[in-house]
């Protein structure tokens, strides 16, 4: 199954974790996260943004959730032994309500990882600098119908030839947007559904965006980067190269 897992890695540029934290801890984060709105679960009315944002959650259950026992196995399998961080607040909550207005951020993008000196828009390089994973943390049931993230499938493997000329300055995940999107404009679309407790572990190149929420239910999730405990390394003399690293360079080789 580690094989499976890894290949799927390499091939799609995400693997999905069922059952990666247990359910009770999902609707305690949920319970939590609710409490920082000043909505009301049982009335829509109250719902007046389409999104939410929440930032700053180190609570206990939000603890337990990033530390779990498969996740850490999943990190090893796919970043590699000591080469990571581990986790113990979720970052930014981008909570999804239905709602008939644009929530305005749905564009295809990658996330960008570290903010150079007197930058004001985060960047990313082609080392994936301070950003080993991307993941997405699942606190409430999401179908298709619950604005799921869409993922385009493999498109971390078109990134790869795009940020290669930006060096190791990089560049802002704003410029960075439409050539991505036209990079990996042919890839399957798949959507990262699932039920309390999931969690998608993806590269940190992998194309993807959210969508308007026209369902019914709120949609709570997490998207913390998994920050590396050792520099992304694309030449390796032992040729140990994680996972991650594969893959960009698979990209770079044009095997995609």
């Amino acid at each position: 199954m580690d094989d499976v897992l890894v290949e799927r890695f390499l091939e799609d540029g995400f693997v999905k974790i069922e059952g990666a934290f247990p359910p009770r801890v999902a609707e305690d984060c949920a319970r939590l996260l609710w409490r920082e709105t000043d909505y009301a679960p049982e009335d829509p009315a109250t719902w007046k943004d389409p999104v939410y944002r929440v930032s700053g959650m180190a609570q206990g259950p939000f603890a337990a959730a990033a530390n779990s026992p498969a996740l850490h196995e999943a990190f090893d399998l796919l970043v590699g032994e000591r080469r990571w961080e581990p986790r113990y607040w979720l970052g930014t909550f981008p909570l999804r309500f239905p709602h008939q207005e644009e929530p305005g951020d749905t564009g295809w993008h990658i996330e960008g990882s570290y903010l150079p000196e007197g930058a004001e828009l985060w960047h990313t390089n082609l080392r994936s600098r301070e950003r080993a994973l991307l993941m997405l943390f699942l606190f409430t049931e999401v179908t298709e119908d619950d604005a799921p993230t869409r993922i385009r499938a493999g498109s971390h493997l078109d990134v790869p030839p795009v940020l290669e000329p930006y060096g190791e300055e990089g560049a802002s995940f704003l410029e960075l947007g439409p050539q991505v999107d036209a990079a990996s404009a042919r890839r399957p679309l798949a959507y990262a559904t699932g039920r309390p407790g999931d969690v998608y572990l993806c590269h940190p190149f992998l194309v993807h965006a959210a969508q308007p929420h026209h369902g019914t239910r709120p949609r709570f999730m997490a998207q913390p980067p998994l920050h590396p405990a050792v520099p992304c390394e694309l030449e390796r003399a032992d040729g140990d190269y994680s996972a991650v690293e594969f893959a960009i360079r698979r990209g770079l080789a044009g095997q995609g």
